[in-house]
């Protein structure tokens, strides 16, 4: 995400000019982040220099400072931009903040040395004045050279000869020096950024493979859990069906044996005998036991015998109903006919 510098811009803006301008004492201003946003604020200003702007460096925090300093050589004013990322911001916020250098030193345009610092090693007062003298090309002092006589004699000189212009050699050479270190110095802070975004990437994808291995492993476990019970469910069912199984087959087994043991139980009755043709009764007993009255002589009419029955109309007869309730056939006892003398 791009850094905002509209929202505190009129800030930024004024803090800047009041460095560049130099109508006023302010020859240094420091900018940074409100909290973990993109918006960049201003951090403080002051007239003391790099000894006091380096005091006002955070190790927890990303800022840029930007310092007017005067050149030892030629003893004007050069500008430099301070990139500072603390040794206690995660690789997380200095990747993201490393996209931002490049639109910050837009907007502190004008910067003759940039320090990319991350210690406060780099950022030594001494250290830094040294790369400004360096940058400012040849160790020449404007004020030193003015002061001496232009009406020295000169040698003899070719017809090939041209006239040095000190100054503007001065202005060239230091002009490509400060160039080629500024590409130099871009190069180095590009390169590092990039291998900075490659190792954040890496780990990135390093966290992402090991979170989807977790959580397959965690996939695996849970289904794994639920093919377990539903194991044991099916097993429970089982189990209970067959002991239902087992309690019914028992349940008919005991009603048959009860059967059993009762029908066992119950006295048997003795066999019953019978004899055809002969009723026992005691009403029949009784009349054979009484002598027979003598018969009247036979007349010698003969009976006038009836029609035999037809058989439809012996069929549809219906037997003579006993006043004695039937009893039990035992075997034939023999009977004694008695005459009387």
């Amino acid at each position: 995400m791009s850094v905002n510098l509209s929202k505190n811009g009129a800030a930024l803006q004024a803090a800047y000019k009041d460095v560049v301008d130099g109508k006023t004492k302010t020859n240094w201003a420091l900018f940074t982040y409100e909290g973990n946003s993109n918006d960049i604020r201003l951090a403080g200003t002051g007239d003391e220099g790099l000894e006091e702007l380096v005091d006002e460096l955070s190790s927890g925090k990303v800022m840029y400072a930007f310092c007017r300093v005067q050149d030892p050589n030629s003893g004007l004013p050069k500008y430099v931009l301070i990139n500072w990322t603390g040794e206690g911001v995660n690789d997380a916020r200095k990747g993201a903040c490393a996209n931002h250098v490049s639109t910050m030193a837009n907007f502190l345009k004008g910067a003759h040395v940039t320090v990319n610092a991350r210690a406060d090693e780099d950022v030594e007062p001494d250290s830094i004045m040294e790369k400004v003298a360096k940058a400012s090309g040849a160790n020449y002092n404007f004020h030193k050279e003015t002061s001496r006589g232009s009406d020295a004699p000169q040698g003899p000189v070719g017809s090939v000869y041209q006239k040095t212009n000190a100054m503007s050699e001065i202005k060239r050479v230091g002009k490509e020096n400060f160039w080629a270190k500024a590409e130099k110095d871009e190069e180095e802070r590009r390169l590092e950024e990039q291998k900075k975004t490659n190792l954040e990437r890496e780990r990135l994808e390093r966290e992402r493979k090991e979170r989807e291995q977790k959580e397959a492993e965690d996939r695996e476990r849970r289904f794994k859990e639920r093919a377990g019970e539903i194991d044991a469910q099916r097993r429970v069912q089982l189990e209970t069906e067959k002991k239902d199984r087992d309690a019914a087959a028992q349940r008919s087994v005991n009603a048959r044996e009860m059967f059993l043991q009762k029908e066992r139980s119950m006295p048997s009755a003795p066999p019953v005998g019978t004899q055809p043709g002969r009723l026992r009764s005691p009403f029949l007993q009784k009349s054979t036991s009484q002598p027979e009255p003598e018969s009247p002589p036979s007349s010698p009419v003969k009976r006038v015998q009836e029609p035999p029955a037809s058989p439809v109309s012996r069929a549809h007869q219906t037997p003579p109903e006993s006043p004695v309730a039937p009893v039990t056939h035992a075997p034939p006892e023999p009977t004694v006919n008695v005459k009387g003398t």
